[in-house]
């Protein structure tokens, strides 16, 4: 990263009444990465989003990034042990897919079932169930999967608790499928880096490949913050300099409370490490 032009371009996840104020920015360098929040409300899914949808396409409307959208999560655990929950899990995911279908979306981002339960090198093991619960989580995408497939849309499953990479990267790696990916949020990362976790950028360096998405977000390593990159304790030129390792070119979203986001774009922008 020794000039302007080789420094990584960062997106930004809003929901869709906040695109007018940042139409500007989001249609630099041929379009930022970006990410629509508003899927993750049952409100929204079980509504009528029609005027969302045509509010996206007429401020998109000659936009070339990446767009996505983050699915819903709460409550939702893909791998639970009823088959009930996962048909509701599926159910849920497949209104976010049309909501995704409408906007042109190619990603969705759906949470991680690997929920912290003992100690990080034994939770979620081989030997501890980590076949059963993949089992579990293949039955809950059954139906979700082959629909993203058909709209060109990847799935990438963003750490929440987990304290190690090893069981969602087996996870991702056992769908043998372009349309599942990993996505690393930094900040659940230095969270549970905390708890006997490897920090952000070591999660970057083993997804490797795998990597198709992050959410880059500090901390204080107490709780989810969502601060601003630079008023936390994340090292973030570990993690540029581990981005720059590795080859695929995952989609940069900070993921910030709004009213900050103008900071975080300034303050990477002026440390030299993004634009």
């Amino acid at each position: 990263m020794d000039g302007p032009t080789q420094r990584p371009v960062v997106g930004a996840a809003m929901t869709v009444e906040l695109l007018p104020a940042y139409q500007d920015w989001l249609f630099e360098h041929g379009g930022r990465d970006l990410e629509l929040q508003d899927p993750v409300s049952h409100e929204v899914l079980d509504g009528d989003w029609g005027p969302l949808v045509r509010q996206v396409r007429s401020v998109l409307a000659s936009y070339q990034g990446r767009l996505g959208i983050h699915g819903p999560y709460d409550g939702l655990w893909m791998a639970s042990f009823d088959p009930f929950v996962r048909r509701m899990v599926a159910e849920r995911y497949r209104q976010a897919l049309e909501f995704a279908a409408e906007v042109g979306a190619s990603h969705m981002v759906i949470h991680s079932p690997f929920l912290f339960f003992g100690h990080p090198q034994m939770a979620h093991a081989p030997s501890n169930g980590l076949e059963r619960e993949i089992g579990f989580v293949h039955d809950t995408l059954e139906t979700v999967l082959p629909l993203a497939r058909n709209l060109g849309l990847t799935l990438v499953i963003e750490n929440i608790r987990d304290t190690n990479p090893a069981p969602l990267r087996a996870l991702v790696r056992s769908f043998d499928s372009e349309h599942v990916r990993m996505s690393l949020d930094v900040g659940h990362a230095y969270l549970m880096q905390q708890q006997g976790g490897p920090s952000p950028d070591q999660w970057v360096l083993e997804a490797g490949k795998l990597l198709a998405h992050l959410h880059l977000q500090d901390s204080d390593g107490l709780l989810d913050r969502h601060w601003p990159p630079g008023e936390g304790q994340v090292n973030w030129r570990a993690l540029f300099r581990a981005l720059a390792r590795i080859e695929t070119r995952p989609r940069l979203i900070l993921e910030v409370h709004h009213e900050h986001l103008p900071t975080a774009i300034r303050w990477l922008v002026d440390q030299g490490m993004a634009c």
